[in-house]
């Protein structure tokens, strides 16, 4: 590995924009190379089996793109397939998701009696949150609620809108989230709509939104492997395994400037 190499990531869809405008806002020398996989998304209602055959064989591209980094951008595929994909990759990439930075950093400003945690099904219903926060902050009560037209509606561009709110407001006034001090946003579409979120709250809980927190873990793991790009070169690229005009939208608005987005078969083979 070398420090020249670019950043590779992936997610169901837009939601790891997130992630990577974050980074480029960190990290600005690294270039990116980013897979939305919008032909099976969403991600959290598929089975395991497919989740980590999905992430396995993205993983393989993004190591045929030569990149130093696979940054598991997606909760769905960081609960599920990120053991297999430790396996699968070994030595040859370093390796990060979303969720364990999340925890760290629970972990090391923890000051909640009790934290919600909202993602898709595949998220929720895997337990790795709730799992991994109780081991790391056992004295916090964990909640969780699956949320899963919340990655829909946003892929559809139901944002800042009447149909956005009702759908938030309907998920976040369930009972199990009453007396929560903070909401952890277990999925990388959520930061998307994170305004409205801490709106229904009249912004008196914190709303942790993992984008920032693992940009600044990503710049520690290369900073630990003196994998830092030291000055900025190439540019960033993305693809996707089907086009869809709202991706392409989305992404110019995080970039402030054109897309150029290319559709790729990574299924063949």
């Amino acid at each position: 590995m070398q420090n020249n190499q670019p950043i590779g990531m992936f997610d169901s869809g837009v939601g790891g924009l997130t992630v990577a405008h974050a980074i480029k806002q960190i990290l600005p020398a690294e270039n990116i190379v980013y897979f939305g996989d919008t032909a099976h998304l969403p991600y959290g209602d598929k089975s395991a089996e497919s989740v980590t055959h999905y992430s396995l064989r993205i993983s393989d591209f993004l190591m045929e793109q030569q990149c130093k980094v696979i940054l598991v951008a997606c909760n769905t595929a960081s609960a599920i397939a990120f053991d297999a994909l430790t396996r699968h990759l070994g030595s040859k990439a370093l390796l990060i998701n979303v969720i364990d930075p999340v925890v760290e950093y629970v972990q090391q400003n923890n000051k909640y009696k009790k934290i919600g945690v909202i993602g898709t099904k595949g998220t929720i219903n895997s337990g790795t949150y709730e799992r991994k926060l109780n081991r790391s902050v056992p004295e916090t009560e964990v909640v969780s609620l699956a949320t899963p037209l919340f990655v829909p509606m946003i892929e559809e561009g139901f944002i800042f809108d009447d149909i956005s709110n009702a759908i938030i407001r309907a998920y976040l006034s369930n009972p199990v989230l009453n007396g929560i001090e903070a909401l952890i946003l277990g999925c990388t579409h959520y930061p998307i709509i994170r305004n409205q979120i801490s709106k229904f709250y009249n912004f008196n809980i914190e709303v942790l939104d993992s984008a920032r927190i693992v940009a600044q873990k990503l710049n520690e793991l290369l900073e630990n492997h003196s994998l830092q790009r030291t000055a900025p070169g190439g540019e960033d690229r993305f693809f996707v395994s089907d086009y869809t005009p709202y991706f392409e939208k989305v992404s110019n608005v995080f970039f402030e400037q054109s897309i150029h987005l290319q559709k790729v078969d990574v299924w063949k083979g």
